[in-house]
């Protein structure tokens, strides 16, 4: 077999994304994955596409992200299940209140259409809303989208470039140069991307990444009950949340309307945890923190819950670029909750890295030289 120019290992939505954009780029790419595309965490994801601004370098990764999703669901938008329902970030108190103003404000700047509500206008645009909330910010653009059809897509959209794939195929090594495989078949290679999510200090002790743990039920079809992204204020925000380590569990109310008339309920946050049981206790706590936000949710039948593995870092950013001490191993993981937003803007830095060209947005935030003397 020809030796390819670059393995990507892993499928999910963000190595299918770095497969497809190499191969369009000119490398010749094979995609590894242990499973199929689109497994893992992104089909435990909750598919959301969200621009988050608790750093300014968060914002460039999700702004890059975002433009480029907006020409790749201009055709697939169908396959893709994306529904443009735009975000409500629900402030509950006038604490609240002040930071969303803060992120309407710091949006807009950007060019991301957002706007300031007050508590009577949050109730005229989402009514299933509790009354009393202090108001919110409406984003207009965000959306959601089912990420397994999307990796699939994508890892489609590499074969047809020529590129190559073989899934059902673990990795068991990764060295400067190529993978051997579990079953002892050596592949090598120009270069290698390791994409396995929270698999990749398997493959990469010195790279610390962990499973940050989350619950999510879905309901029954509901049809034209609910028109936007419904999001505490509380999401995504660093104070209040889990510390790496800790066995706490931190709940902010994150609700999607689905293209289906399902409702998508998250969100919670838990460390230190591997199994991927669902824990009746904390499902009940990511349940009342929705239905604290939307009452009617009460009356909802639940048809499935599961839980995934949240990929996170230890300072909240994801990895990407050169390995510190492999100069032909890159990294893109550690996303945590924007794997589905950033996918293709972590692509698209990668190639910027890789092609050495200039890159699109700062890179150094990302670089997986950070943790070169972090104990793994």
């Amino acid at each position: 077999m020809k030796h390819p120019d670059v393995i990507v290992v892993g499928a999910g939505i963000v190595g299918a994304a770095c497969a497809a954009e190499l191969q369009a780029l000119g490398r010749d790419v094979l995609l590894v994955d242990a499973d199929y595309p689109g497994g893992g965490v992104t089909a435990a994801g909750m598919g959301h596409l969200v621009a988050l601004d608790e750093t300014d370098d968060e914002l460039d990764l999700c702004l890059l992200s975002l433009a480029r999703w907006d020409a790749y669901l201009s055709t697939r938008a169908g396959l893709a299940e994306h529904v443009r329902c735009g975000t409500l970030w629900v402030a509950e108190d006038e604490a609240q209140m002040a930071q969303a103003r803060v992120r309407a404000g710091r949006l807009a700047r950007r060019g991301w259409d957002a706007a300031e509500l007050s508590g009577a206008q949050l109730a005229r645009v989402e009514p299933a809303l509790r009354a009393g909330l202090a108001g919110g910010v409406r984003v207009a653009r965000d959306g959601v989208v089912y990420p397994p059809a999307v990796a699939r897509n994508l890892a489609g959209t590499l074969v047809a470039l020529g590129g190559r794939t073989r899934f059902g195929t673990a990795v068991a090594r990764v060295d400067d140069g190529g993978v051997t495989l579990a079953g002892g078949e050596r592949i090598d290679a120009g270069d290698v991307v390791v994409a396995t999510g929270t698999a990749v200090t398997r493959l990469l002790p010195d790279i610390p990444i962990f499973p940050r743990k989350g619950h999510l039920a879905i309901t029954a079809r509901y049809p034209r009950r609910l028109s936007h992204q419904v999001v505490s204020m509380d999401y995504g925000q660093t104070e209040g949340q889990t510390e790496a380590g800790s066995d706490a569990v931190a709940v902010a109310a994150n609700v999607q309307p689905r293209i289906t008339g399902q409702w998508l309920i998250g969100s919670c946050r838990q460390d230190g945890i591997r199994h991927a049981d669902v824990d009746p206790r904390v499902l009940a706590h990511v349940l009342r923190s929705a239905i604290a936000l939307l009452p009617c949710l009460a009356d909802m039948k639940i048809i499935r819950s599961w839980t995934g593995m949240r990929p996170a870092t230890y300072d909240g950013r994801p990895v990407i670029g050169r390995h510190p001490t492999l100069a032909r191993v890159w990294v893109a993981a550690g996303h945590e909750g924007l794997g589905v937003t950033t996918a293709f803007g972590t692509a698209q830095l990668l190639a910027d890295l890789m092609l050495d060209r200039p890159a699109s947005i700062a890179a150094v935030p990302y670089s997986p030289s950070r943790f070169a003397h972090v104990p793994a």
